[in-house]
């Protein structure tokens, strides 16, 4: 058996761990997403922090299998690289990581949610050795553009996550909503033409405006029994058109250089498909892996990876 690397993320809504090995080879990959209530547009961070305890153990057993092989275990300590950047889940984590790594007797090593993210796709992308890179990070909490460890892009109010979710939610489908909520934007045979367009100056955009035309269409159109796929379809293409403004924007500015796209907002089927119609060929782009895009693990432990090899 090769040397194997353990990770753990634990997200707001989702028990993420992973074991890869000295090549970065998926060898274990466990990602729980937690149900949300009915009609809830999130979740409390006690109640985040509840499962991950709830969960973790079980799914140490597993991976225990693998335990005089794991050389060093990575955590997600925080949301992102940032002074004051905290979130009371991810200390389920960072506590289950250091225990099984003092029982171990091996390294632990601390990371952010938002590097993992990023690494996940990079590892498996064309860009793995490519240090000057644009990355894009579009979750439900997150919409930022980062360059060279510097935010550079995104939003200045909520994220791209959050709108989908809250008009998701209104709409009757269950938190988090993305999933649903693209497949009715691929339903629907045309889009509406309700929404105003998203203004992008110099790489940000806000998106409360777009929410708020977004959440009172919608209640019209649940009185009227009208269908609302044309109305997620308009959604989401104004987003796809902002992401591709924003993304041009940047890369004017800072040069072609290559964009990675991360984060579970990227996974969006039809995002993909109008994001690739709006760039083309234009720029040199890639998205990750779907089951890579959302929370995971796997980027957690190709840093602690890709540190134990560095010392």
């Amino acid at each position: 058996m090769p040397d194997l690397f353990l990770g753990i993320d634990t997200s707001n809504y989702r028990t993420s761990v992973a074991l890869v090995d000295n090549e970065g080879k998926m060898i274990f990959n466990h990602r729980e997403l937690f149900k949300v209530p009915e009609g809830e547009r999130g979740m409390r961070q006690s109640q985040a922090f509840f499962n991950h305890v709830q969960r973790l153990p079980e799914v140490m057993k597993q991976v225990m299998e693998y335990r005089e092989s794991i050389r060093l275990i990575s955590v997600s300590e925080r949301p992102r690289p940032r002074e004051g950047s905290y979130m009371p889940c991810f200390t389920a984590g960072t506590a289950c990581a250091s225990e099984i790594a003092s029982a171990l007797g091996v390294t632990l090593f601390r990371t952010s949610h938002q590097e993992g993210h990023i690494e996940a796709v990079k590892f498996y992308s064309p860009f793995k050795d490519d240090d000057d890179v644009l990355f894009f990070h579009f979750s439900g909490g997150t919409t930022e553009a980062v360059y060279k460890g510097e935010i550079v892009g995104g939003t200045l109010d909520i994220a791209l996550g959050q709108v989908i979710d809250r008009v998701g939610v209104k709409l009757g489908y269950l938190f988090p909503a993305g999933e649903e909520m693209d497949k009715a934007s691929l339903k629907a045979e045309s889009p509406s033409a309700y929404l105003k367009p998203i203004k992008v100056k110099d790489g940000y955009m806000n998106l409360s405006g777009i929410e708020t035309q977004s959440m009172r269409k919608a209640e019209e159109l649940l009185d009227s029994d009208e269908s609302t796929d044309p109305l997620v379809r308009e959604l989401f293409d104004k987003l796809g058109k902002a992401v591709s403004d924003m993304t041009l924007q940047l890369t004017d500015k800072f040069g072609r250089k290559p964009v990675l796209f991360a984060g579970g907002v990227s996974s969006s089927e039809y995002l993909r498909k109008y994001i690739d119609h709006k760039l083309g060929d234009r720029i040199n782009y890639v998205f990750g892996a779907p089951e890579l895009s959302g929370d995971n693990a796997v980027g957690v432990a190709l840093l602690g990876m890709k540190n134990y090899y560095s010392r």
